[in-house]
Parts: structure tokens; sequence; C-alpha cells
């Protein structure tokens, strides 16, 4: 019997509480991943306003956008759990242990994909609402349903579901789209494969296991390093563009160039040891990423309220 099968037998054994029900439905929407998507649509609505928009259309938004990114999760752990309780990463996912059945699962994903829904284009606007129901589409759709389990691509044209925050967050102050949070669309598309990739990396046998093409389990770690160097550049190039599009000052200019210096030294340190046959550390990039990119967007919220 192996670990998953083992944890799946002493899951069912324990009784199903009101309690374990609850925590396998908040589970379900990947609290972790919500987290990412506060870090990046609260400080685009501050650069969108030019200061602080009201606590309202703040507070309206990141619900709206936290139950939009929590449909997705539902749906993506309901359409991958044949794959999910074969793989250690994720055999204690609600509906693998039994905590939520994948019928309350489904029915959950779609009540949350309405609700967000109306809920954005009447607290918001239409637009954002838009936005909103074409996230979970990508995520759905197009990564988990059609992109996942066919190529190695995956992850870089899937991950466009993750861009959209940055959009959602600027048309919910000014109504419309500008050149500004596109270029940090742009960022986030970029910045997902190398924060993805060392992650496919560490649970390598895992997605061989269920035959999912992660890069990580399809290359070699040299060449799935010199993927993170290539990607971790064009990311920190194209957050630089946003210092004379946007017209930002020198916290963000500064902040941008060090933080983005040090992602791109975990990178090459990543492509170096792959190099050498030793051992990579791929969960040192994975980490590197996500403190690189809040701190970006923390330095894109801290920019405007200064009058440098």
């Amino acid at each position: 019997m192996d670990i998953s099968t083992t944890t799946r037998v002493e899951a069912s054994a324990t009784p199903r509480t009101l309690g374990r029900t609850i925590r396998g439905y908040v589970a379900l929407t990947k609290p972790r991943v919500l987290e990412l998507l506060l870090v990046t649509t609260v400080p685009v609505m501050i650069l969108a306003q030019g200061g602080f928009p009201s606590i309202w259309l703040v507070l309206a938004t990141v619900v709206g956008g936290s139950l939009s990114a929590g449909s997705a999760a539902a749906f993506n752990m309901y359409l991958d759990r044949d794959i999910d309780a074969h793989m250690r990463r994720t055999v204690n996912r609600p509906i693998i242990t039994g905590d939520v059945s994948a019928r309350g699962a489904l029915v959950f994903a779609w009540v949350l994909a309405v609700v967000s829904t109306v809920w954005l284009w009447f607290t918001t606007n239409w637009l954002a609402a838009t936005l909103s129901v074409t996230a979970i589409f990508f995520y759905v759709v197009i990564y988990t349903m059609i992109l996942k389990r066919r190529t190695e691509q995956n992850i870089v044209w899937g991950g466009i579901a993750g861009c959209f925050p940055v959009l959602i967050g600027w048309t919910a102050v000014t109504g419309s789209l500008a050149w500004a949070p596109v270029i940090l669309f742009v960022v986030v598309f970029l910045w997902t494969p190398p924060h993805y990739w060392p992650l496919s990396m560490k649970y390598k046998d895992q997605y061989e296991d269920v035959h999912v093409p992660m890069l990580g389990a399809t290359r070699n770690g040299s060449q799935v390093g010199l993927q993170v160097i290539l990607y971790a550049w064009a990311t920190v190039a194209c957050s630089l563009l946003l210092i004379p599009v946007a017209g930002m000052g020198i916290v963000y200019s500064v902040s941008a160039l060090v933080f983005g210096g040090w992602f791109l030294y975990e990178s090459h340190l990543l492509y170096n040891r792959a190099v050498r046959g030793t051992e990579p550390r791929p969960m040192r990039v994975f980490h590197a990423s996500i403190t690189y990119l809040t701190l970006l967007f923390v330095a894109i919220a801290v920019d405007p309220l200064l009058p440098f």
C-alpha cells in the first residue's frame, strides 16, 4: 500500500465533523494562492488611484476577486481529483481525504463563480466582472482541462489566469484599461514559469507518476534552469518598463533593480548547480520568486504615496 492509499484509508476512518467539512471547503479555495491575489490587486488599485482608493471599493474588489479565485481553485481540485489521489503533494486535499464530496466541490465552485461575478458587477463595474469570469475560464478550461496533461508549456499559457488580478484591480478603480496594468499583466505572466518550474523539479517523480508533463519532469535540471533564467530576465526587464510608462519614482525604480537582481542571482544559482551536477535546490528559487513579486508590488503600492 503506497503513501497516498494509506493516507486515504486513514482519512476515511476518521469521522467527518462539521469543523473538518468547513476546513475542507476553505481548503478548496487554495488560501495560499489568495494571498498572492491580495499582493497583486491592492497595490495596482493604489497605483490606478494615485493614492488610496475608498476602503469600500478595495474591500469589494478583494472579496470579489477572492471568491473568483476560490471558484477556479475548487474547479481545479474537482477536475484533478484523479491525479491528486496519487501525488504525495496533493493527497491531503479535501476531496481526496473525503472531507468534501466531489459533487459538493463542484457545486461550491459554481456558486462561488456566480456570486463573485454578480458581486463584482454590482460593487465595481461590468469590466472587472468580465475579467474575473475570463480568469476563471483560463484556469479551468485552458489550463486544467486542455493544457495541463498535454504539454510541458502548460503553466506558461495556463498561468495567464493568475495575471488577471492586476487588470481587475485597475479596472475596478478606473473602469478602463491602460498600458500600466498591461505591463504588470505581462510581468506576472513572465514570472509564473520561473516561479512554478522549480516546484515541478522538486516534485519531478510525482508528476512523472501521474503522467503530467510539467517541464521539471520532462527535462533535465540544466535545461529547466536555463528556461528559468530566460524567463527571470524577461520578468525583470518588463518590470522596468513600468518606470517610464507609469512615471514611477525612486522607490519602485530601486526596488525593481535590487529585488530583480536578487531574483536573477537565485535563478543563475539554480542553473549553475544543475550544470555542475550538484543538488539544484529548486525550492530556493520557488520561495525567492514569491518574495520578489511581493516586494515588487509593495513598492508599487508605496511609490504613488510618496512625493519623490
